[in-house]
């Protein structure tokens, strides 16, 4: 597995931070939509991340982006 390389989130415009800080799936709620707080965003063999904390329940939530998102 390589080095993620760290990209700025906060570069991204006001809207998309917010519809991606939104748009999240927590594995431990194991519900979507619940939010996200102290994004962090890396890219990492091609593909980019989007990774934060619940703001439900704390734990790590990772958003995927693809060709779309982008």
């Amino acid at each position: 597995m390589g080095t993620p390389t760290s990209r700025d989130f906060y570069a991204r415009d006001k809207e998309e931070q917010k519809a991606f800080l939104e748009t999240t799936w927590c594995d431990h709620c194991m519900k979507a939509d619940l939010g996200m707080q102290e994004p962090v965003e890396y890219e990492l063999e091609g593909t980019t991340f989007i990774e934060g904390q619940c703001l439900q329940c704390g734990q790590a939530v990772y958003t995927e982006l693809t060709d779309d998102d982008i």
